[in-house]
Protein backbone atom coordinates (compact mmCIF):
# COMPACT_ATOMS: atom_id res chain seq x y z
CA UNK A 1 0.00 0.00 0.00
CA UNK A 2 1.36 3.47 -0.73
CA UNK A 3 -0.28 6.84 0.99
CA UNK A 4 -3.45 7.91 -0.49
CA UNK A 5 -4.15 5.04 -2.53
CA UNK A 6 -7.69 3.45 -3.56
CA UNK A 7 -7.98 -0.33 -3.36
CA UNK A 8 -10.90 -2.93 -4.53
CA UNK A 9 -11.39 -5.89 -3.06
CA UNK A 10 -13.41 -7.73 -5.33
CA UNK A 11 -14.95 -10.80 -3.56
CA UNK A 12 -13.94 -9.49 0.07
CA UNK A 13 -15.44 -12.29 2.19
CA UNK A 14 -14.52 -10.68 5.53
CA UNK A 15 -13.39 -7.70 4.75
CA UNK A 16 -9.76 -8.30 5.68
CA UNK A 17 -8.05 -7.39 2.75
CA UNK A 18 -9.25 -4.05 2.67
CA UNK A 19 -8.85 -3.98 6.78
CA UNK A 20 -5.64 -4.36 6.73
CA UNK A 21 -4.92 -1.93 3.38
CA UNK A 22 -6.61 0.64 5.48
CA UNK A 23 -5.00 0.20 8.43
CA UNK A 24 -1.82 0.60 7.09
CA UNK A 25 -2.05 4.74 7.20
CA UNK A 26 -5.23 7.42 7.47
CA UNK A 27 -5.12 8.17 3.99
CA UNK A 28 -5.96 4.29 2.40
CA UNK A 29 -8.94 3.63 1.27
CA UNK A 30 -10.63 0.22 0.23
CA UNK A 31 -13.80 -0.69 -1.43
CA UNK A 32 -14.81 -4.18 -0.60
CA UNK A 33 -17.40 -5.53 -3.33
CA UNK A 34 -18.95 -8.73 -1.99
CA UNK A 35 -22.16 -10.59 -3.16
CA UNK A 36 -23.22 -12.51 -0.16
CA UNK A 37 -25.43 -10.17 1.49
CA UNK A 38 -24.24 -12.03 4.90
CA UNK A 39 -20.62 -11.14 4.43
CA UNK A 40 -21.23 -7.66 3.63
CA UNK A 41 -22.68 -7.42 6.25
CA UNK A 42 -19.99 -8.96 8.15
CA UNK A 43 -17.26 -7.08 6.69
CA UNK A 44 -19.43 -3.53 7.29
CA UNK A 45 -18.87 -5.42 11.44
CA UNK A 46 -15.06 -6.15 10.84
CA UNK A 47 -14.49 -2.83 9.48
CA UNK A 48 -16.03 -1.06 12.56
CA UNK A 49 -14.64 -3.28 14.77
CA UNK A 50 -10.96 -3.33 13.73
CA UNK A 51 -11.36 0.78 13.45
CA UNK A 52 -11.96 1.16 9.93
CA UNK A 53 -15.29 2.41 9.83
CA UNK A 54 -14.92 3.98 6.39
CA UNK A 55 -14.28 1.22 4.96
CA UNK A 56 -16.84 1.29 1.93
CA UNK A 57 -19.21 -1.91 1.01
CA UNK A 58 -20.56 -2.42 -2.09
CA UNK A 59 -23.16 -5.47 -2.29
CA UNK A 60 -23.33 -6.84 -5.54
CA UNK A 61 -21.70 -9.60 -8.32
CA UNK A 62 -18.63 -8.33 -10.03
CA UNK A 63 -18.64 -7.52 -12.94
CA UNK A 64 -21.77 -5.55 -12.55
CA UNK A 65 -21.18 -4.09 -9.42
CA UNK A 66 -17.91 -2.67 -10.34
CA UNK A 67 -19.43 0.06 -12.53
CA UNK A 68 -19.08 3.33 -11.82
CA UNK A 69 -16.63 3.11 -9.18
CA UNK A 70 -13.34 5.49 -8.86
CA UNK A 71 -11.03 4.19 -10.51
CA UNK A 72 -8.34 2.02 -8.27
CA UNK A 73 -4.55 2.11 -8.03
CA UNK A 74 -4.77 -1.50 -6.57
CA UNK A 75 -6.72 -4.68 -6.95
CA UNK A 76 -7.08 -7.81 -4.85
CA UNK A 77 -9.29 -10.65 -6.38
CA UNK A 78 -10.01 -13.19 -3.63
CA UNK A 79 -13.58 -14.76 -5.33
CA UNK A 80 -15.29 -14.70 -7.49
CA UNK A 81 -12.63 -14.19 -10.38
CA UNK A 82 -13.51 -17.20 -12.55
CA UNK A 83 -16.84 -14.94 -13.00
CA UNK A 84 -17.29 -14.20 -16.74
CA UNK A 85 -15.76 -10.71 -17.27
CA UNK A 86 -14.44 -10.15 -13.99
CA UNK A 87 -10.60 -10.27 -14.74
CA UNK A 88 -11.32 -8.26 -17.36
CA UNK A 89 -13.27 -5.62 -16.35
CA UNK A 90 -10.60 -4.97 -13.38
CA UNK A 91 -7.80 -4.81 -15.85
CA UNK A 92 -9.51 -2.45 -17.56
CA UNK A 93 -10.81 -0.22 -14.63
CA UNK A 94 -6.84 -0.35 -12.87
CA UNK A 95 -4.67 2.95 -13.57
CA UNK A 96 -1.48 2.88 -15.09
CA UNK A 97 1.17 1.53 -12.85
CA UNK A 98 -1.78 0.20 -11.03
CA UNK A 99 -1.34 -3.34 -9.43
CA UNK A 100 -3.46 -6.31 -9.17
CA UNK A 101 -3.58 -9.42 -7.19
CA UNK A 102 -5.44 -12.28 -7.67
CA UNK A 103 -5.77 -15.68 -5.46
CA UNK A 104 -6.84 -18.55 -7.04
CA UNK A 105 -7.58 -22.07 -5.24
CA UNK A 106 -9.95 -23.72 -8.13
CA UNK A 107 -8.84 -25.04 -10.91
CA UNK A 108 -10.93 -22.83 -13.21
CA UNK A 109 -9.38 -19.15 -11.47
CA UNK A 110 -5.75 -21.31 -11.53
CA UNK A 111 -6.10 -21.37 -15.74
CA UNK A 112 -7.48 -17.66 -15.62
CA UNK A 113 -4.50 -16.91 -14.38
CA UNK A 114 -1.82 -19.20 -16.09
CA UNK A 115 -3.21 -17.52 -19.10
CA UNK A 116 -2.74 -13.83 -18.23
CA UNK A 117 0.63 -14.68 -17.20
CA UNK A 118 1.06 -15.95 -20.47
CA UNK A 119 -0.07 -12.84 -22.61
CA UNK A 120 0.61 -10.35 -19.60
CA UNK A 121 3.98 -11.22 -17.99
CA UNK A 122 3.66 -11.02 -13.81
CA UNK A 123 4.73 -12.98 -11.36
CA UNK A 124 3.09 -16.34 -10.31
CA UNK A 125 3.17 -17.83 -7.24
CA UNK A 126 1.94 -20.78 -5.37
CA UNK A 127 1.85 -20.84 -1.18
CA UNK A 128 0.87 -24.01 0.43
CA UNK A 129 1.11 -24.77 4.16
CA UNK A 130 0.14 -27.38 6.16
CA UNK A 131 -0.92 -27.58 9.88
CA UNK A 132 0.27 -30.26 12.30
CA UNK A 133 -2.45 -32.66 13.43
CA UNK A 134 -2.76 -35.71 15.42
CA UNK A 135 -2.38 -39.54 13.86
CA UNK A 136 -2.90 -41.82 16.52
CA UNK A 137 -0.86 -40.64 19.33
CA UNK A 138 2.08 -38.83 17.15
CA UNK A 139 1.75 -35.73 14.84
CA UNK A 140 1.42 -35.53 10.84
CA UNK A 141 1.22 -32.29 8.52
CA UNK A 142 -2.13 -31.79 7.13
CA UNK A 143 -1.90 -29.88 3.89
CA UNK A 144 -4.55 -26.79 3.54
CA UNK A 145 -5.83 -26.12 -0.08
CA UNK A 146 -2.63 -24.75 -2.12
CA UNK A 147 -3.30 -20.95 -3.58
CA UNK A 148 -1.92 -19.94 -6.55
CA UNK A 149 -1.40 -15.90 -6.77
CA UNK A 150 -0.83 -14.16 -10.29
CA UNK A 151 0.57 -10.19 -9.39
CA UNK A 152 1.00 -8.04 -12.25
CA UNK A 153 1.25 -4.29 -12.45
CA UNK A 154 -0.57 -2.13 -15.69
CA UNK A 155 1.75 -0.57 -17.57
Amino acid sequence: PRRGELLWDIGAGSGSIGIEWMLAHPTMRAIAIEADPTRAARIRRNGSACGVPGLAVVEGSAPQALAGLETPDAIFIGGGGSDTGVLDTALEALRAGGRLVANAVTLEMEALLLARHASLGGDLTRIALSRASPVGSMQAWRPAMPVSQWSWVKP
